[in-house]
């Protein structure tokens, strides 16, 4: 067990651009971050690129770079890895695909002229989309197509013998028709078409049109991939570390990696997760025998995918006071050693409501040195500081000084 801890706070897709309703600052520039901005003025900024050249931008390439992985060696899809944070027995010959609960326009037109409206049902709660993938699995699940509840919006399908085949993310096609992204796989694709009659008119989904949400009304399929195999990684870095996280693709990761995963009541990857519980559920790891806690919080990129402006803002002050605040201050207080790494994923642009590869601004601080330099932690100060890490797989090196 190391003396010093080490914490990562990632706010995934929490990067963006300048954005004219802000006065040309970004989310992260406009928001309201007085703990980041003290810790900015006592740490290194810069900027790291976390998506390899020629990889697809996403959370799953990202955050394992931001953990010391190699996506170009060790990422092998995003669905096998949220698989294992589920526990799904997975065959070497099994193909997993992420089975998002989309909401599609419910216009009197052909499948594939509808439009997927929101890639999240409007953050549907687990329990009321568990009950939509079971009227799904009754009906569709067979001895080659296995489905498995997952978080929110966010299931799983296992395909045995399947094929690790080009499928479209439902958050990159948002507001457009439908057709040209739907799999060329004819059983995939009746089986989307068909979960789509099931879940319509589901009663689950009338409740939900009457208060005015999103419906949960049809499955999508998409990031393919085999069983992976990921090196230990206390084995690695020499410590044990702790995921907090409610998403299971970063559940997964840890699971691979043979890092514990802590439990957290009301956490659900939205804007109004349980905050507190994770700062909680990280401390209590810290001073439990855990060296190293990575604590991930969803929220930024939900609301970059949503195109909210002022839900980013929000959820990203929200990271800023009621998760790296109270944890700095805990630390503190406790009078322990530390040095803490903040930084996004992958940018998430309320433009664009995806994911893009840009270089994204980390800060770097110890609480056992004095700072330096008078920054701000954003995108801008980030690149005048000079510091860049091209290798979003070391910057975890920077982190425990190796």
């Amino acid at each position: 067990m190391s003396d010093k801890k080490y914490v990562v706070v990632l706010g995934d897709g929490m990067a963006d651009e300048p954005i004219e309703a802000l006065g040309g600052k970004t989310p992260l520039e406009y928001a309201d971050t007085p703990a980041m901005d003290r810790l900015s003025r006592l740490s290194e900024i810069g900027l790291v690129q976390t998506i390899p050249e020629g990889m697809k931008p996403g959370s799953d390439t990202a955050n394992l770079a931001v953990l010391g992985y190699d996506p170009q060696k060790y990422y092998s899809g995003r669905s096998p890895l949220e698989a294992l944070s589920i526990g799904v027995p997975m065959k070497d010959t099994d193909v997993a695909l992420r089975c998002n609960i989309v909401t599609l326009s419910e216009d009197q037109v052909p499948f594939e002229e509808k439009t997927i409206i929101d890639h999240s049902s409007g953050e549907i709660s687990t329990e009321d989309c568990a009950i939509l993938l079971e009227a799904v699995r009754k009906e569709l699940q067979n001895d080659t197509y296995q489905f498995y509840t997952g978080t929110s919006y966010r299931h799983c399908l296992i395909w045995d013998k399947g094929s690790v085949i080009e499928l479209s993310q439902p958050h990159d096609v948002l507001g457009q028709v439908i057709g040209p992204y739907l799999p060329a796989d004819s059983s995939l694709l009746f089986m989307m078409k068909r979960s789509y009659e099931i879940l319509v008119n589901h009663p689950v989904n009338i409740e939900r049109k009457q208060k005015g949400l999103n419906p949960a009304n049809c499955c999508w399929f998409w990031g393919a991939g085999k069983r992976p195999v990921l090196s230990s990684f206390e084995e690695k870095t020499g410590l044990k570390g702790m995921m907090v996280s409610a998403v299971d693709l970063l559940k997964g990761i840890a699971v691979g990696a043979g890092m514990g995963v802590a439990k957290v009541e009301g956490a659900n990857g939205g804007l109004h997760t349980n905050y507190e519980g994770k700062v909680q559920a990280a401390l209590t790891a810290l001073s439990e025998g855990y060296d190293f806690a990575y604590i991930h919080v969803e929220a930024p990129d939900e609301m970059g995918h949503q195109g909210s402006v002022e839900k980013k803002v929000q959820a990203i002050e929200f990271l800023d006071k009621r998760v790296i605040g109270p944890l700095t201050q805990a630390l503190a207080d406790a009078k322990t050693d530390f040095r803490l790494l903040v930084m996004p994923d992958h940018p998430t642009p309320v433009r664009v409501r995806t994911h893009t590869s840009d270089s994204v601004p980390y800060l770097l601080f110890d609480s056992t040195l004095p700072g330096a330099e008078n920054w701000k932690y954003n995108e801008r100060e980030a690149k005048m500081s000079g510091n860049f890490v091209f290798h979003g797989h070391t910057i975890i090196n920077k982190l425990i000084k190796r």
